[in-house]
């Protein structure tokens, strides 16, 4: 091999390396570039979220102050205060005064009690009555000239269930 030719060839890889050297710091730091972007973009987003969440506030508050002020200037509302709350269930009934002779009766509320002196639960006689109108039905059908046959069974199934 002659001086020339060597001297070529460390030429090109020189170059080939320099290239290779200068392509990986080119990529790092499009790397780096793209990375930041991302963390921009992120940044972008919060922000506008952050942005319509105030914006949402706002209005709410302006509603809030529009209600108020139609509250108290057209209808005369105000907050209620403290002497306007009933303090017990004496002070309500001392709001009330005697019925009237026009007046629905008074709600009454029923108890049970348990144990040893509690009535008995009715039995319901779910078998019988639907024999009873089976019976029936079969009775109009008869007249009409259809046969019929009388199954009882499904009533025994739901009463014991």
């Amino acid at each position: 091999m002659t001086p020339q030719a060597r001297n070529r060839r460390i030429g090109w890889i020189a170059t080939l390396t320099i290239c290779l050297v200068l392509y990986l710091l080119l990529h790092l730091k499009v790397t780096a570039m793209h990375s930041q972007v991302a963390l921009a973009e992120d940044e972008i987003v919060r922000l506008e979220q952050r942005n319509m969440v105030l914006e949402t506030e706002v209005l709410t508050r302006s509603s809030q102050i529009k209600l108020a002020a139609w509250n108290q200037v057209d209808f005369g509302y105000r907050a209620p205060e403290a002497d306007q709350y009933i303090t017990g269930e004496r002070s309500l009934a001392a709001l009330g005064g005697p019925r009237g002779s026009d007046a629905p009766a008074p709600i009454r509320l029923a108890t049970i009690t348990t144990g040893e002196n509690a009535p008995a639960f009715p039995a319901i006689s779910a078998r019988r009555e639907y024999t009873q109108v089976a019976k029936q039905a079969a009775a109009r059908r008869r007249s009409q000239g259809d046969r019929v046959r009388i199954d009882i069974s499904a009533p025994v199934e739901l009463a014991e269930r």
